[in-house]
C-alpha cells in the first residue's frame, strides 16, 4: 500500500510527501497472544476502520488479520490486513507488543535483554519513516521498553510511552471493589512506579467517590486496613504470576487495557491514566520510565498529575524507580 503522495522538492526532484494521520486507523507490532487479543478488543470497541497487523511471522499476521475479519458481520465494517512498517505511517496509534516471552531456567535480565535486541529491529524502520502518530509500548519489561523506544524511534516524548500499570491499577480497583462489596468503577486508587516486583500502592490519595479509603472500609464494618491493604497489594502484584501457573499466558486483561488507552486517545478524553513515561525530577526522579497518573489525549502525554504521596511511599517511589535504571544500565550501552 502506498505510504504518501507525491510531490516536489526544492531541487526538483519528485519526493513522498507522507500521509496526515488517520485517526481511524491503528497498527498492531507484533501477534502474539496480547498483539492477537488486543487487536480483537479493538475490533469490537468500534474505534477504528482500518487495522493492519504486523509479525516477524507473515503467515501468523496474515492468520489473525483473517481469524478476526470474519468476525465483522457481528460488528462494525472494518479493513483489517497483514502489512508492512510503510502502512503504519498514517496510523493514529501504533501499537507495539513484539517480544519474547520468559522460558524456564531463563533470568528476568536475559529476557530483558532479547526483547531490547528484538526493538533494536523494530525502532530503526519506525525512526526511517514519517510517523505521524502515537507509539504504545505494550510488550514487557513495559518501563525498559518505553524507555528503549523513546531514545530510539526518533518521536517526541510525549507521544511515546507505555501501558504501564493500568491494567495493575484495574486489579487494584477490582479487588478493592470485592473487598468492599463497591462497584470497582467508582474506587480511585492507583498502582505506580515499575510494571514489576517493584511496584506500590498509592494508598495516601486512595478514596471510593471522594470518601478516604480507610473511612469507606470502616463503613463497610472493614477495621484491619494496613493488614488488609497489604494483603490486597500483594494479590495484584502477584496477579500475574497466578494467571501464568495457571493458563501459561495473561492477555485478557491486557487487551482490554489497550482497548482503554487508545480510547482516551482517539476520542481526545484527557483521561487520568498511570502509563509508563519519562521522570523529569518529578519526587526527585530523573530519566528513567516508569508509570505515575498523566493525561492521556490526542496528542499523547500531556502531563504528569501530582499525586500526594507520604514520605514512605516517596521513598518506595524512588527506590522503584532505582531498580528500574540498575536494569537500564545493564542492559543499555
Amino acid at each position: 500500500m502506498p505510504v504518501g503522495t507525491p510531490g516536489f522538492g526544492k531541487d526538483g526532484r519528485c519526493v513522498m510527501k507522507a500521509k496526515s494521520v488517520n485517526l481511524r486507523k491503528v497498527a498492531m507490532i507484533g501477534c502474539g497472544f496480547v498483539g492477537s487479543a488486543s487487536a480483537f478488543a479493538l475490533m469490537q470497541s468500534g474505534l477504528f476502520s482500518e487495522m493492519v497487523l504486523l509479525d516477524a511471522d507473515q503467515n501468523k499476521a496474515e492468520g489473525e488479520a483473517l481469524d478476526i475479519s470474519h468476525g465483522l458481520p457481528f460488528a462494525k465494517p472494518m479493513q483489517i490486513y497483514a502489512g508492512t512498517y510503510d502502512d503504519i505511517t498514517d496510523a493514529a496509534i501504533i501499537i507495539v507488543s513484539a517480544g519474547a516471552s520468559q522460558k524456564p531456567g531463563e533470568t528476568r535480565l536475559d529476557l530483558v535483554r532479547k526483547n531490547v535486541g528484538i526493538f533494536g529491529t523494530i525502532m530503526p524502520e519506525i525512526a526511517k519513516r514519517d510517523v505521524k502518530g502515537i507509539l504504545l509500548i505494550v510488550a514487557n519489561p513495559v518501563d525498559i521498553l518505553t524507555y528503549v523506544a523513546q531514545k530510539q524511534s526518533g518521536l517526541p516524548e510525549s507521544r511515546v510511552f507505555g501501558s504501564g500499570t493500568v491494567l495493575d491499577t484495574a486489579r487494584l480497583k477490582y479487588l478493592l471493589g470485592e473487598h468492599l462489596s463497591v462497584d470497582s468503577r467508582s474506587v480511585h486508587a492507583y498502582i505506580i512506579g515499575e510494571h514489576g516486583d517493584s511496584e506500590m500502592a498509592a494508598w495516601s490519595c486512595a478514596n471510593v467517590s471522594g470518601l478516604p479509603l480507610n473511612r469507606f472500609c470502616e463503613m463497610q464494618g472493614h477495621h484491619n486496613h494496613d493488614e488488609a491493604m497489604q494483603k490486597i497489594a500483594e494479590q495484584v502484584k502477584n496477579s500475574a504470576y497466578e494467571i501464568i501457573e495457571k493458563k501459561h499466558a495473561t492477555y485478557y486483561g491486557i487487551a482490554m487495557s489497550v482497548r482503554r488507552i487508545c480510547e482516551a486517545i482517539i476520542r481526545d478524553e484527557k483521561s487520568i491514566l498511570p502509563v509508563s513515561s519519562m521522570m523529569h525530577g518529578e519526587y526527585g526522579i530523573e530519566g528513567v520510565t516508569l508509570s505515575m497518573p498523566a493525561i492521556v489525549g490526542k496528542n499523547g502525554i500531556e502531563k504528569l498529575v501530582p499525586i500526594e504521596l507520604s514520605k514512605p511511599e516517596q521513598k518506595r517511589l524512588k527506590a522503584s524507580a532505582d531498580t528500574l535504571k540498575g536494569v537500564l544500565a545493564e542492559v543499555m550501552d
